[in-house]
């Protein structure tokens, strides 16, 4: 792998998704930020970077470098605000917890403004883009003030080599070059991976029932069904099944559901020939989604939802509790699609190089 000299600040860093794929195309990662220190065995011994467990909203912004070897207008240095976004997203949840960390970005505005990195990428759930209240204006309207460029786009993982079908709001900012550009995910279709593709292989990922135990650092551990969930998983159609096959089966149906026919998803089978759907920080219940394996009387296991967010097979994830694994892998960006967004900014980082060494001539 060619030398690359740029370097990245990983704000919200969780486990270390963003970070990791950009460990795997060669830019360096000097240091992850994140206020939730159960993240921090995980972050270290996975990306071999430091792990400040600090809260950005109550850190001065020039006190930064007190902990990280940077500095201002680095042409070189990257900022990564990848901040916690149930508040904005559209699923219809409970934003109560959420509610507190809506204006991260705001904090993350203020680090950016201090220090003037090359370059800025933020990833969130669509929402961010629309809903009201976002701060995404002032951000974007702050970074302009300062000379950055920027392109944005939703872009679904699927079409970056990522076995899932995940939507986000992606942003990239430079204050080195005239323009910027996202890769173009229409011209990836050749990419979508399914499930099958990432999952399938039963030599990799044995056979196991639901609770099953996993005490290796694979952790192909499962959650734990009750009698009656149990029955209606063997009940679902393997490859895609959903609940509507037991929706006349007094026995089996939800109380919740016996009045009207929404929510298909809930209690479904995963399709082996299709992306997984996306994958939220409670993708090991059954009950949260289309999260039963295609054909296995089960939830899929950490292991199996890691490998669909394509965290390597050697990437461990430390707690003995599985809610709080399932929370480090469905909250993390997939590294694929980090691997292809911090390749663009390598690209544009390439041909500001070109252009320097040119006018230096």
């Amino acid at each position: 792998m060619e030398k690359i000299d740029l370097k990245a600040v990983d704000f919200f860093c969780g486990a270390g998704g963003v970070s990791c794929g950009f460990k795997n195309i060669g830019i360096k990662v000097l240091a992850g930020i994140d206020i939730d220190p159960k993240f921090k065995r995980t972050y270290e011994e996975n990306n071999g970077a430091g792990f400040l467990n600090m809260d950005v909203s109550n850190l001065a912004p020039d006190k930064l470098c007190d902990y990280i070897p940077i500095e201002k207008n680095d042409n070189n240095l990257i900022f990564v605000g990848c901040s916690p976004c149930q508040y904005y997203s559209n699923l219809k949840s409970d934003k109560t917890k959420s509610k507190q960390g809506r204006l991260l970005l705001e904090d993350f505005k203020e680090f950016v403004l201090h220090y003037l990195p090359g370059f800025v990428l933020i990833e969130n759930v669509p929402g961010l883009e629309t809903k009201a209240g976002s701060p995404l204006h002032n951000f974007k309207k702050a970074l302009s003030g300062q000379g950055y460029v920027f392109d944005q786009k939703i872009l679904n993982a699927k079409y970056f080599g990522v076995p899932q079908n995940r939507r986000r709001f992606v942003l990239v900012a430079s204050r080195i070059s005239e323009t910027i550009s996202l890769p173009n995910q229409n011209l990836r279709k050749e990419q979508i991976v399914s499930v099958k593709d990432a999952i399938g292989n039963y030599e990799q990922f044995p056979k196991i029932a639901a609770g099953n135990e996993d005490k290796s650092n694979f952790l192909h551990a499962t959650s734990r069904l009750s009698k009656l969930n149990l029955e209606r998983l063997k009940h679902t159609p393997k490859d895609g099944g959903s609940r509507k096959a037991w929706a006349s089966n007094e026995n089996l149906q939800l109380a919740c559901y016996k009045n009207h026919d929404g929510h298909h998803d809930v209690y479904g089978r995963m399709f082996w020939n299709k992306p997984a759907p996306t994958l939220t920080t409670r993708f090991i219940y059954t009950s949260t989604g289309r999260y039963s394996h295609p054909e296995q009387n089960r939830g899929i296991s950490l292991r199996e939802g890691a490998t669909l967010q394509t965290f390597p097979l050697n990437y461990n994830f430390y707690s003995s509790n599985k809610g709080v694994i399932a929370t480090m892998i469905g909250n993390a960006v997939p590294p694929k699609l980090a691997e292809a967004i911090g390749q663009a900014l390598i690209e544009h980082w390439d041909r500001w190089q070109n252009l320097e060494q040119k006018q230096e001539l």
